[in-house]
């Protein structure tokens, strides 16, 4: 190729015309919210919304018992607030999410404990995470990234062999799969956020499966999430034994949810489709490493992230997004700007002002290079988003964009 046939030294871009663009809201959801109005409450517990919510999840994915929350960080809360995290244990979890996984171990005064990633896929090592157990570890917080499952197998040996909880960190990752599984109906809990950055949306709001099944477990997780009230059809007991926090949802919030469910069927198949595409046309491309979905797994990708092998492209990863870019295909360098351990919080080791509890009860390691693997993802990946308004055409044009850079740079 000559210089001009890259957008960015004057060539012609790949993509010159807009992705295509829906609507997530409509008439379905103005529906049920003026049915919630006319309820006269928009209390969780009086209303109706929040039980059809919860109800339709629980059929659609299968499960006993869930409980709503007013984000997808209360109901990580929540589950490690069941699970009996307390003072001085330590959480094992990913470097790479969003800090939204760690406050709930904080607000338990627990200490995170970051293991290292499978380098394609971005899910935990369960080889790093058993070498990271210690006498303190209480729960495993695994995070099923970008809708691509984490080797569900190996981390429940894990944890049956060390007696640990496994909760599931599935805010990206609705109807994916694990082995014909549903992920977050495989651990002891499963939590879900609706804000507005995920598959479905209801502005801001969580749940929280409970998968033993057991009704005391599901009680325990229900007043968890409502200042430890126990709210039981007309009764409720308030002669709270511990503290728990208030993360109750509203019967607005419920009420889009409700209507949002109809849609995620489809949300996630074009989201999977979408996907596989971008893979099967990133195989073989110089220089380019694309995403793997988990043996065994199947991804809604909620983002598509590759890796770049530097060593074989004359460029550096922001000379290669910046090219893409002009190409008419945005797309991020990285995902995170840093590994969680390296946030100024965990650096510092300060949770609260002028405090280093919980952190002075066990010492953990913030060092760089604790997780190495997750450093060289973070230092090699540009993210592409995927959505499920795109048209095949779209999609065509991504690979070719991704394909006409890497040649060009190819050494």
């Amino acid at each position: 190729m000559n210089q001009s046939q890259l957008a960015i030294l004057g060539g012609e871009k790949v993509k010159s015309k807009p992705f295509g663009s829906g609507k997530r809201f409509g008439m379905e959801e103005a529906k049920e919210l003026l049915e919630a109005l006319e309820q006269n409450t928009l209390f969780y517990h009086f209303g109706n919304k929040v039980k059809q919510f919860l109800a339709d999840f629980n059929a659609m994915y299968g499960v006993q018992y869930s409980v709503a929350t007013s984000s997808g960080t209360a109901a990580i809360h929540v589950a490690l607030g069941t699970a009996g995290v307390t003072v001085g244990d330590e959480v094992i979890t990913s470097p790479i999410t969003d800090q939204g996984t760690l406050i709930g171990i904080l607000y338990q005064n627990a200490i995170p404990v970051f293991a290292d990633l499978e380098p394609h896929t971005y899910n935990l090592d369960p080889a790093s995470i058993e070498e990271n157990i210690t006498s303190k570890t209480k729960a495993i917080l695994v995070v099923h990234l970008a809708g691509n499952p984490c080797d569900m197998d190996a981390i429940m040996d894990i944890a049956k062999k060390h007696n640990l909880k496994v909760i599931e960190d599935c805010a990206q990752s609705y109807l994916t799969t694990y082995k014909g599984r549903l992920v977050g109906t495989i651990g002891d809990y499963g939590c879900f956020s609706t804000n507005d950055f995920k598959h479905i949306s209801t502005g801001d709001g969580g749940i929280v499966t409970v998968n033993s099944g057991d009704k005391e477990d599901y009680y325990r997780t229900h007043a968890f999430a409502d200042k430890n009230y126990r709210r039981h059809d007309d009764s409720v007991e308030k002669d709270i034994e511990y503290l728990a926090p208030n993360y109750r949802m509203t019967e607005l919030q419920g009420a889009v949810g409700i209507a949002q469910l109809k849609k995620l069927d489809w949300i996630c198949k074009t989201r999977n489709t979408y996907g596989e595409q971008i893979n099967k046309g990133l195989q073989g491309v110089p220089g380019v490493s694309p995403m793997e979905i988990t043996e065994g797994g199947w991804g809604t990708y909620w983002f598509y992230m590759f890796r770049l092998n530097l060593d074989k492209l004359s460029c550096t990863r922001e000379e290669f997004s910046a090219a893409l870019e002009v190409e008419g295909i945005p797309n991020q360098p990285g995902y995170l700007p840093k590994v969680l351990y390296e946030i100024p919080m965990l650096k510092k080791q300060q949770a609260y002002v002028n405090s280093r509890f919980p952190f002075e009860l066990s010492n953990p390691n913030y060092e760089s290079g604790v997780c190495p693997v997750a450093e060289e993802i973070l230092n090699t990946a540009i993210r592409i988003s995927i959505s499920e308004f795109y048209t095949e055409k779209d999609i065509e044009e991504v690979v070719d964009g991704i394909q006409k850079v890497a040649d060009y740079y190819s050494r």
